[in-house]
């Protein structure tokens, strides 16, 4: 008895549903469960231009928070005056000496003319000094502007009336002009004409004035959304359920306006650094002695027909950071916001 042939095998169907599957990505086990913020950190990682960028800014705040021991182990100090001091350094016209500003393996950013203090560590202040000012401005400013945004659009009525003018007529001000105008003013409230300033006041008024006119324009925009979000059915949710006005703020309302927030934060910061050093260059805000990187680019333009190098150091510093801080803000709303990208 001999066996049955075996018939031939069928041909297989492919069907629409087995070429779906097949087009279809594999996703990560566990992805459909990660938070909003892990997947914008894990979208941020793939951007090698916003993670380039934060290493710069990283850079920055650490060097001018390590300014006074960086300081230590170079061996010298923003205030004193070496080429006065030391001979051979300054010629009889009071110039360095060497070529390119004085650059040696003594003074490695060189000495500036007339008073002959090392160019490198006053950078060092200069920066620390022009990046306190700017981050405390830009902290107090989002926090004035949240909770005045905020206030605003929920409340509504007269309130949302009453700020929204005060808005208007602070938007309306030309900034840097009043920045001019009210600084004298304001110095005469606490010291006497015949008194110096103490540098701390004039940080303090710095950060004060920059506050008053910069929270604004962050206001308005919160404001904006939060009109837009209160008519939410899950905000109306939280009404029916008997949430009190601070819990519905908090719960439901703050942890949709971090994008917002965050993006008009990293706008501020690099606006609040050019504006200090555009107000020292002015004679306005910090002056000299004090180090600071608008005090820097002020003391090289009187230079720099001379040497460029007295330009170059503090200006190329300053300009590397506020493109940097830019380009890492522009990643930060691509990582939370992946539509916004082009």
């Amino acid at each position: 008895m001999t066996p049955p042939t075996p018939s031939p095998a069928a041909p297989l169907e492919v069907t629409d549903e087995d070429n779906a599957a097949a087009a279809k990505p594999s996703v990560p086990q566990g992805s459909e469960s990660l938070s909003p913020g892990r997947l914008a950190w894990i979208r941020f990682k793939r951007d090698r231009t916003g993670l380039i960028s934060a290493y710069v800014v990283i850079f920055f705040f650490v060097v001018g928070i390590a300014a006074p021991l960086i300081a230590k182990l170079y061996g010298k100090n923003p205030y004193t005056t070496y080429g006065m001091n030391t001979p051979g350094l300054l010629n009889e016209f009071n110039f360095p000496i060497r070529p390119n500003g004085g650059i040696s393996s003594d003074f490695w950013f060189g000495i500036e003319p007339q008073l002959g203090r090392d160019v490198f560590t006053f950078l060092l202040y200069g920066m620390r000094n022009s990046l306190l000012i700017a981050t405390a401005a830009t902290l107090l400013t989002t926090l004035f502007g949240v909770v005045i945004g905020i206030t605003a659009g929920y409340l509504g009525g007269r309130t949302d009336y009453l700020v929204g003018r005060v808005i208007d007529i602070l938007l309306a001000f030309p900034q840097t002009l009043f920045f001019i105008a009210f600084w004298p003013v304001v110095l005469a409230i606490f010291v006497a004409a015949d008194e110096n300033t103490p540098v701390w006041l004039t940080v303090v008024s710095l950060i004060i004035v920059m506050t008053v006119f910069g929270w604004a324009s962050i206001a308005r925009l919160l404001r904006g959304e939060v009109l837009a979000l209160r008519e939410r059915e899950f905000v109306e949710a939280a009404k029916v359920t008997g949430a009190s006005p601070a819990r519905i703020i908090f719960k439901e309302l703050l942890p949709n306006l971090w994008t917002p927030i965050l993006i008009q934060a990293t706008l501020l910061l690099p606006a609040y650094v050019t504006a200090e050093a555009g107000l020292a260059f002015l004679g306005v805000g910090l002056t000299n002695p004090t180090p600071d990187w608008g005090v820097m680019i002020q003391n090289g333009a009187n230079y720099y027909q001379d040497d460029i190098t007295f330009m170059l150091f503090p200006g190329l510093s300053m300009v590397i950071f506020v493109v940097a801080f830019n380009l890492l803000g522009d990643s930060v709303r691509d990582a939370l916001d992946p539509k916004t990208k082009h």
